[in-house]
């Protein structure tokens, strides 16, 4: 009986948003600096951020994250967690190599695409196929039910109000 009173007294856990941002493990500088704002809005505004945990996009959005404060998790395709980027936090070894999209689609409450080529196609398909919100900065990805924006701050504005934690 002790033993249930103490689980009625239990604090309520509100869980965090967890924002996904998916790109190239290759890309310029301007890239690299729109994505690494990307992940510092997404710890700034109290999220965790998501992604596959390499170079490009995913070392950028994490790095701007780390610099904010923020948690990040990298769904990694191989089997060794040496090879995530130095700004993850929780490594998640799937060795599933691109079949690892689907985890970051699922696991993300949104998708927030930045550039990015075949193997973000996919992540933008698993999103939307999943009935999820998915916005893309600077992408030529044209994808019904994509949407665009302008700045990191829009993506991220967007993402939240499509997930009711901003008004």
């Amino acid at each position: 009986m002790a033993g249930r009173r103490a689980n009625t007294r239990r604090m309520q856990y509100i869980r965090r948003p967890i924002i996904g941002v998916i790109g190239s493990a290759q890309c310029d500088e301007k890239i690299y600096e729109v994505a690494r704002e990307v992940g510092r809005e997404i710890a700034r505004q109290g999220c965790i951020l998501v992604c596959g945990g390499l170079t490009g996009v995913m070392e950028a959005a994490s790095c701007g994250a780390k610099e904010a404060g923020g948690v990040t998790i990298g769904i990694l395709p191989g089997d060794n967690k040496d090879a995530a980027n130095p700004y993850i936090d929780i490594h998640i070894v799937t060795n599933m190599g691109f079949a690892r999209n689907a985890i970051i689609a699922l696991t993300a409450d949104v998708l927030i695409a930045v550039s990015g080529g075949y193997g973000t196609i996919s992540e933008v398909a698993f999103g939307l196929k999943l009935g999820k919100a998915v916005f893309a900065l600077h992408s030529d990805i044209n994808v019904r039910g994509l949407v665009k924006c302008d700045t990191p701050a829009d993506a991220i504005i967007r993402a939240l109000k499509t997930l009711n934690k901003i008004p």
